[in-house]
């Protein structure tokens, strides 16, 4: 028992690490009324959180090496705290987004590309390969645990009580932190400031180009705070971080050539299972995070729930996420780490479909409920794997390199889905209600105009109490209250419709990618661990 205590205190870590977006997710509405603000920027502020992990996570790679990865993991713990404790007690939405998206992520960048090296350090063969099993079961706990329970302190205490309970439970793992077994840290060298400052701004610019895009617009222009050749400036914005990504490359380039330390070994990118490794998690993140964004918030702003019926009704995704992810070693006897991703990649495609059959105006039906399990199946066959996978793809020195480029692939993945599936939403919205009412007869030429003017001004997802209100305050008549507050019904359920299968087009594209994961089975027989 004793060599597994090294995976308690990483374990609890992994878990911490994910609860956060999980019970943000479930606390939207809330969140948009202590704030007094738009869904928007709710989602602007999730994004902001993992993309400020993306942009950092390899530095903190390069500090754990340079630092001792134990010692960062501690840094990164204390970080975390004081992030939580800010969130905790903000009292505007800008101290939310230090709080949380900025100090958290800064505190979650240390942490975990030194957990994932540690895991990787502590454990060899199978019992690495159970280890990583614990870790991705314990994220898919975080996320099964996160929506029931942050939906039910928000609703009943306040969600500030989880981030405050985080501080306790971080306090707790610091007192037992020496169970971690430790590596000398490598060499000092200087850290690569260039490669730092153009990895962020490339991925802050394709990011903020795709979250902005539903109030920008993609070409024509919807509600800019400019112009480029009369266009609006999204696609312009996506293309300047693809831009500064590719000077990014050329540095990196450029610094090894001069024997310098680069922020990210470009020859990393050359082993195949790592690379198709990384694809996959991109991948799954884009899909789970942007589904556990548009799902609960269509619970709530359509349906009306509050965030502990929210997370009750992600119950199966989570609970089928857990129990599939916690199985990895078991299918590592029977089948190859590329067979078993595949497989997750096709029962996502099925979870997906199955969810566009059983969306309703009342998503709260048994249908509904298996194809949410379904799709946790999905999630965690992935999570059973992937960190095995990068992890094993590397030697040791390239442990904490690894490490980051894996969390990485998650955050950016996790920013991409909350900021694409997102803007489908907004955009397949304000679609799907122009065509509403535009071939509804009872509504006037008046009042489609106005209601052009509105979302050219921008489009939030509001109820349909929301709606009615505001057409009432412009003194329609109620037949024409009636026929816009349907239309907008109709469109909110079509805009959701939308957005599950663009989610639905990521595993089938990612299908090609997995040609170059391990296609034998790990070993079975496990080397002494160093955990004991």
């Amino acid at each position: 028992m004793q060599r597994w205590r090294a995976l308690i205190v990483l374990g609890t870590a992994q878990f911490l690490m994910v609860l956060d977006t999980s019970v943000m997710n479930v606390s939207i509405s809330r969140l948009v009324e202590d704030f007094d603000t738009e869904v928007t920027a709710i989602q602007a502020v999730i994004t902001l959180y993992t993309l400020v992990m993306a942009a950092f996570m390899i530095t903190g790679g390069k500090l754990g090496d340079a630092f001792g990865r134990r010692r960062t993991f501690t840094v990164g713990l204390l970080v975390y705290a004081v992030g939580s404790a800010l969130t905790s007690l903000a009292p505007s939405l800008w101290v939310l987004a230090l709080g949380w998206s900025v100090i958290e992520g800064l505190g979650a960048t240390l942490v975990l590309p030194a957990l994932a090296a540690l895991v990787a350090g502590a454990y060899r063969g199978r019992d690495r390969s159970v280890a990583y099993g614990v870790i991705g079961g314990l994220a898919g706990a975080g996320i099964a645990v996160g929506p029931l329970l942050g939906g039910w302190v928000t609703t009943y205490l306040t969600w500030r009580l989880v981030f405050a309970g985080e501080v306790v439970l971080v306090v707790a793992m610091l007192c037992v932190i020496r169970w971690i077994p430790d590596a000398p840290p490598g060499p000092r060298t200087k850290l690569d400031a260039g490669g730092v400052v153009l990895s962020a701004a490339g991925l802050a610019l394709v990011v903020l180009g795709v979250l902005q895009s539903s109030s920008w617009g993609w070409l024509k222009p919807r509600n800019p705070p400019f112009l480029l050749f009369g266009f609006a400036p999204t696609l312009f914005v996506i293309a300047a971080g693809a831009a500064v990504l590719w000077l990014f490359c050329c540095w990196e380039r450029r610094q090894e050539e001069h024997g310098r330390n680069p922020l990210v070994r470009l020859s990393l990118f050359g082993v195949p299972p790592l690379r198709s490794g990384l694809t996959m998690l991109l991948c799954q993140n884009l899909v789970l995070l942007g589904l556990f964004f548009v799902i609960p918030l269509y619970l709530q702003v359509v349906q009306g729930l509050n965030a502990f019926e929210t997370g009750v009704r992600l119950l199966p995704v989570s609970v089928a996420m857990l129990l599939s992810a916690m199985s990895g070693p078991l299918l590592g006897r029977v089948a190859a780490p590329r067979t078993v991703v595949r497989s997750g990649l096709l029962v996502l495609v099925v979870a997906a479909g199955w969810l566009l059959a059983t969306i309703e105006p009342r998503l709260d039906n048994l249908s509904f409920g298996l194809a949410m399990a379904v799709l946790g199946l999905g999630m965690g066959l992935l999570a059973s794997q992937l960190g095995n996978i990068v992890q094993s793809s590397v030697g040791e020195a390239e442990r904490s390199e690894a490490g980051g480029l894996q969390y990485t692939a998650q955050n950016l993945g996790s920013s991409l889905g909350t900021a694409l599936i997102g803007s489908l939403l907004i955009g397949a919205l304000v679609s799907a209600f122009t065509t509403q009412i535009e071939n509804n007869p009872k509504i006037s030429q008046a009042t489609r105009h106005q209601a052009g003017i509105a979302m050219e001004a921008g489009v939030s997802f509001v109820s349909t109490d929301q709606v009615r209100a505001a057409a009432e305050r412009a003194a329609l008549p109620s037949s024409e209250t009636d026929a816009l507050v349907d239309s907008y019904a109709t469109a909110q359920l079509n805009s959701l419709k939308a957005a599950v299968l663009a989610a639905a087009a990521v595993p089938l594209a990612a299908f090609p990618f997995t040609r170059r994961l391990p296609a034998e089975r790990p070993a079975k027989k496990a080397a002494p661990s160093a955990g004991g």
